[in-house]
């Protein structure tokens, strides 16, 4: 797949898929903009790619977000892609409405707020490039939490970004802009690593899916370079599940 003078935008580009993703976007020939929180990290994964543009932003900032797309318009003049890919979780239990709440305004504040906003402001831009959109989500948003308690709010965050996905691309299909959905399952990452108070045992995980593997976030960015490309020109509203059967084995 060929991306060559397309310029994306890659959020939660500093480790995992978000990393996995901009390492394939710019092997294939794009302009990446490469946006985390942890500036170390992400000048670690800068170094894989040809010339990024690097932008240390928290798009659970308004102004953040604003400079975000404000920083892509000015060095590259243009949009083609936005990778919706910062995500984060944070346990709290329903027993406990403290908890609950702080959970609650953590994970909506990044993995649905942030990704609407980005959304919204990447949109007047994609229309003159006929661009498109791709939305990281979770088989976790199609099933219950019982492997992992205390994750309610992150798989409801996931099931309302399914959804605004649907619902955004009823809404930008008279622009040409497609809007797209991935959902991985069980990935190899520091993703839950990078929570505080969630633990996860991958040797456990696999057991949950058909196939008994966990996948590498090469894997994932795979297919999100196939649904960006003109491969997939034929795709929006959809919902692309790479799970390795957990939601099979599970229902």
């Amino acid at each position: 797949m060929d991306f060559t003078n397309k310029v994306v935008i890659v959020t939660g580009a500093s480790s995992g898929i978000g990393a996995s993703t901009a390492i394939a976007f710019s092997a294939a020939g794009a302009e990446v903009v490469m946006v985390g929180r942890n500036e170390a990290k992400l000048k670690s994964v800068s170094a894989k790619c040809k010339n990024p543009l690097v932008l240390n932003a928290d798009i659970r900032k308004d102004d953040d977000v604003k400079r975000i797309m404000d920083e892509t318009i000015k060095k590259f003049g243009r949009l083609d892609i936005l990778i919706n890919n910062a995500g984060l979780v944070y346990s709290g239990n329903i027993m406990e409405s403290e908890s609950m709440m702080k959970a609650y305004d953590i994970i909506m504040d990044t993995n649905l707020r942030g990704l609407v906003h980005m959304t919204s402001v990447a949109a007047p831009h994609l229309a003159k490039t006929k661009g498109n959109i791709i939305n990281i989500s979770s088989v976790g948003a199609l099933i219950t939490p019982s492997i992992a308690p205390g994750t309610i709010n992150y798989y409801v965050s996931k099931a309302a970004v399914n959804h605004f996905t649907q619902c955004s691309a009823i809404e930008l299909a008279p622009y040409g802009i497609r809007v797209n959905t991935v959902s991985p399952g069980p990935t190899r990452t520091d993703f839950v690593n990078n929570a505080s108070n969630v633990n996860a045992d991958y040797d456990a995980i696999k057991l949950k899916t058909a196939l008994n593997r966990v996948s590498d976030p090469e894997e994932i960015a795979e297919m999100i370079l196939f649904v960006a490309s003109d491969k997939g020109k034929g795709m929006t509203g959809s919902n692309t599940v790479i799970d390795n059967g957990m939601l099979i084995k599970r229902t």
